[in-house]
């Protein structure tokens, strides 16, 4: 049985490490209510945008005049992995891998034994799981995550639509935890380009709309800002995940060491019963030994 000075000194350890997941907890909670303001208010607009857009997207017959909804023959891919800059928060950034493993062995198997998918990182502590796992990868920006404003993230996203009409990639995905509440996140793959077309939808609705202005202006406008717009609703998606996931995680964190603690105690008192115990026996055999 350990020492009383040893359980001790392991009390005040365990307590230490429960102040600091408590307050990380509350931090958490703190950044949390503001991102997941900003997200449940950009989505409905976000989602109903993307919708219009991809009927507009589908009545552009050539790619000179809209080169996002190019079809072309997938070789070339580019993988867009949305992490976290700092850890302490569960699965969050390991999901992203597995999720990126399992697309390379599947999904696009054939590109990947090829060399022709290039994985992109937005956040430090995916690029630490990549490298120790043996996977080059580019670094689109880690900053955009600690500002998270949009327009600092419509010049990567621009980065990104540049890339694919330019031809280097021929599909470009994103891959992020998408905010479901404070204690769950549902890991997402998405087709970011080409612009995804519903044919079927777009032969029965699109002559209900009336554009105004010209249709020419909203594809060489509307549709690159809905593509910004895609990538920054992600962004805060993946940041009220991460708020989410890492308060849940510290919440654990904080419960085990209260339990931790709670036995710690009882293996204190007993090894302090067990010393008292001891001691009188040790007085009880000296006095015996004195009537001796």
């Amino acid at each position: 049985m350990a020492s009383l000075k040893e359980i001790r000194t392991r009390i005040s350890s365990v307590k230490s490490t429960r102040q600091i997941t408590s307050a990380m907890k509350m931090v958490s909670a703190a950044k949390l209510k503001k991102a997941q303001d900003s997200i449940l208010q950009m989505r409905p607009y976000a989602r109903k945008l993307h919708e219009i857009l991809t009927h507009i997207s589908s009545s552009v017959e050539t790619a000179e005049e809209n080169p996002y909804s190019t079809q072309r023959q997938v070789e070339k891919v580019a993988l867009v992995l949305i992490t976290a800059n700092r850890g302490l928060c569960g699965g969050f950034n390991s999901n992203v891998f597995k999720k990126t493993v399992e697309l390379l062995g599947t999904v696009y198997e054939e590109q990947f034994q090829k060399g022709q998918v290039e994985l992109i990182l937005v956040g430090k502590k995916g690029g630490d799981i990549l490298k120790s796992k043996g996977y080059s990868f580019t670094i689109l920006s880690n900053e955009i995550l600690e500002v998270s404003s949009f327009d600092s993230i419509q010049i990567q996203a621009q980065i990104l639509m540049d890339q694919f009409a330019e031809g280097k990639y021929d599909r470009i995905d994103l891959i992020y935890n998408e905010f479901k509440n404070a204690a769950s996140q549902i890991l997402t793959h998405e087709q970011y380009l080409p612009l995804q077309m519903n044919q079927e939808e777009h032969t029965q609705h699109l002559n209900n709309y009336i554009f105004e202005p010209s249709l020419e202006y909203m594809i060489k406008v509307l549709i690159p800002d809905a593509l910004k717009i895609q990538f920054f609703k992600a962004i805060l998606d993946s940041k009220a995940a991460e708020h989410g996931a890492r308060m849940t995680a510290m919440h654990q964190a904080t419960d085990n060491a209260t339990e931790m603690i709670a036995d710690l105690n009882l293996s204190y008192n007993k090894a302090r019963q067990a010393s008292i115990t001891n001691e009188i026996l040790e007085i009880v055999g000296g006095a015996e030994a004195l009537k001796a």
